[in-house]
């Protein structure tokens, strides 16, 4: 990876601020309507949410802000990649935040394939949205 960039570096400062109110969260889904309930959800506790419409999308974003993120929340079947794939290529980035998958896929294959990736949380759909809100804001402490 390239050095940093001045802004990448304001970026860093400004999340590192212990001033700063909530968390920074990247919610990827291919579901419009999910993107849209989770990102009200979160955004009432106070945190700011930016989303992603497919793995690509957010891979575009944490390659130009790799410290951007507190968070991740990913589902795992998109259109494009999957949220297997999406945390694969988090892990080779060194993304040193949080990550929390979102699926309603319950082989145990897959769901071991994302602990061996030390995700810190796998939820299984359907989840109501004052779930995964009490779920981010634990995990975040």
């Amino acid at each position: 990876m390239s050095a940093l960039t001045q802004t990448q570096k304001e970026k860093a400062e400004e999340l590192s601020d212990p001033h700063r109110k909530g968390i920074r969260i990247l919610y990827v889904d291919d579901l419009p309507g999910l993107r849209e309930v989770t990102r009200i959800a979160l955004a009432a506790d106070g945190h700011a949410i930016e989303c992603a419409a497919d793995a690509r999308q957010a891979m575009t974003r944490l390659e130009a802000q790799p410290f951007g993120y507190d968070l991740v929340i990913t589902d795992h079947c998109m259109t494009d990649k999957s949220g297997l794939e999406l945390v694969e290529w988090m892990r080779a980035l060194a993304y040193s935040g949080k990550i929390l998958v979102l699926t309603a896929e319950v082989n145990p294959a897959i769901s071991d394939a994302y602990r061996r990736l030390r995700v810190d949380g796998i939820i299984y759909k359907p989840t109501w949205p004052s779930e995964l809100r009490q779920i981010v804001n634990e995990l975040m402490g």
